[in-house]
């Protein structure tokens, strides 16, 4: 992948559509971009200019045959009235032109807005081809963002995380992370460990120059300052990953207790078939909803009881599937019958699961007897739909808290992220264990580093420069 080259892609999804948006990158963009433009006016950074798009003089068979442009001559071309007999009209488009180094990428770039049709979009990037320029690589845009120190790699992550987000509050926390949270997150624990190695290499490097070793006491303190944010961050993700992927709820429970029209108000719509005849549900039917801004994914199971036939009992293995995979588990009851041999049965092989207990029916009359033992409990009446705010409610609080959102922003949303906390808190427990051990600390630094590394992986690399400079500039060295 050479960064040098002008890369071209259509960034719009697959398909028809009323827009559809072809971007060039690179030191040619301007000259690859402006034969095939008649533009209304001329190109200036940052704005859009409403044009034509053309058929470039001297295409035959696919092949440009055309005067090449420099860049400063394509800003000025502008082309109200194209005579050229040779010119044949393709599309009306708009194109932005961003002036290198504030774009994206920080390259020249244009973007070229033409209809949504595939065929139209499709001859732009084959004439920009022909011109010389590269077509992208998956991710290529965002990773040439990297490279040239536009973004770090929390906020790379973020562009993907926004655009897979399939709830508005995901799309919220992906801004969020785009912004740069939860490097600024990261930056002062970054700053604290590196002002550590600093004093500890000067101490080692310069000790000529009087520069004091660090008492263990004071190190320990300075590990603590670093270890208990970092502690904070890494349980963050608990909420983070429910957040980022989602959580399976499975509704099981005895036939005919109202699981299914449960699940439909649920989902508000009809979405599974519901009689009056105990049974009627024999697979697993599911159907992924927003509560508090989190996709949940929902899993009506069939009724849990002696099957009567081998369809049935195939159903009801697959309900005791569900149940033991799923996130959280919504054990329905018949509070109008009150709670059976079979209903405790179940609530015992829940018990190990993250549990809401819904006695539904409410509207027919309760028994006092209905809730068993532990876990959250909720009645409700899937018929007036009594209850379901409250059920939702109690579902919010198991996906984290109140608010379903943690106070802090720039919580961990990634595994990858997650590992590498966990390698760097592992690292700083081996230097408080060499520093209990009054080990050297030139070996004490290999601990340091090992924790540095990990952060490193997350936002972007530390120099030898960055601690050097650290050095020079807190300490009166070669005075």
């Amino acid at each position: 992948m050479n960064l040098d080259d002008t890369i071209v892609a259509i960034t719009t999804p697959p398909g028809r559509g009323g827009i559809g948006v072809v971007r060039i990158a690179g030191v040619r963009a301007l000259e690859i971009a402006a034969p095939m433009l008649r533009l209304k006016h001329e190109l200036q950074p940052g704005r859009a200019v409403f044009g034509e798009l053309f058929e470039p003089e001297g295409v035959l068979d696919g092949q440009v045959k055309i005067p090449t442009l420099n860049a400063k001559t394509a800003i000025g071309m502008a082309h109200p009235n194209p005579t050229s007999s040779q010119s044949q009209r393709i599309d009306e488009v708009v194109v932005t032109y961003f002036a290198k180094p504030h774009s994206y990428t920080t390259d020249d770039i244009i973007e070229i807005s033409a209809h949504g049709s595939p065929v139209v979009l499709r001859h732009i990037v084959e004439l920009c081809v022909a011109r010389g320029a590269r077509l992208a690589e998956p991710g290529e845009f965002t990773m040439r963002a990297f490279l040239n120190g536009r973004i770090d790699l929390t906020q790379a992550e973020a562009v993907r995380d926004l655009i897979d987000s399939q709830t508005l509050y995901q799309a919220k926390v992906a801004a969020q992370q785009l912004e740069g949270a939860l490097s600024r997150r990261l930056q002062p624990i970054k700053q604290k460990l590196v002002e550590l190695i600093a004093v500890l290499e000067a101490g080692i490097d310069f000790a000529e120059d009087d520069v004091s070793v660090m008492p263990d006491a004071t190190i320990l303190a300075r590990l603590a300052e670093v270890r208990v944010p970092l502690e904070q961050l890494a349980a963050s993700f608990a909420y983070g990953k429910i957040v980022h992927e989602g959580l399976t709820l499975a509704i099981v429970g005895r036939p005919n207790v109202g699981k299914s029209s449960l699940f439909n108000r649920l989902v508000e719509r009809e979405r599974a078939i519901v009689t009056a005849t105990p049974g009627t549900t024999r697979d697993l039917v599911s159907e992924t909803v927003a509560i508090g801004g989190i996709p949940v994914k929902l899993v009506d199971t069939a009724g849990i009881r002696d099957a009567l036939d081998e369809a049935e009992s195939l159903g009801i293995r697959k309900s005791m599937e569900a149940l033991a995979d799923a996130d959280l588990v919504l054990i329905v009851l018949d509070v109008s019958q009150g709670e059976t041999a079979e209903d405790a049965e179940l609530l015992r092989n829940a018990e190990t699961r993250p549990l809401i207990v819904v006695g539904n029916k409410c509207d027919l009359g309760s028994s006092v007897q209905w809730v068993g033992d532990g876990g959250q409990k909720v009645r409700t009446s899937a018929f007036t739909g009594a209850g379901i705010p409250e059920l939702r409610e109690a579902i919010l609080r198991h996906l984290g808290g109140e608010a379903g959102t943690p106070a802090e922003s720039g919580f961990l949303t990634s595994v990858r992220h997650q590992g590498l906390i966990q390698d760097s808190l592992a690292a700083l427990d081996g230097a408080k264990t060499a520093v209990a051990g009054k080990i050297p600390h030139e070996m004490l630094l290999l601990d340091l580093y090992s924790a540095l590394r990990p952060l490193d992986a997350i936002t972007g690399a530390t120099t030898t420069d960055d601690i050097l400079n650290l050095i020079f500039s807190t300490f009166c060295i070669g005075k």
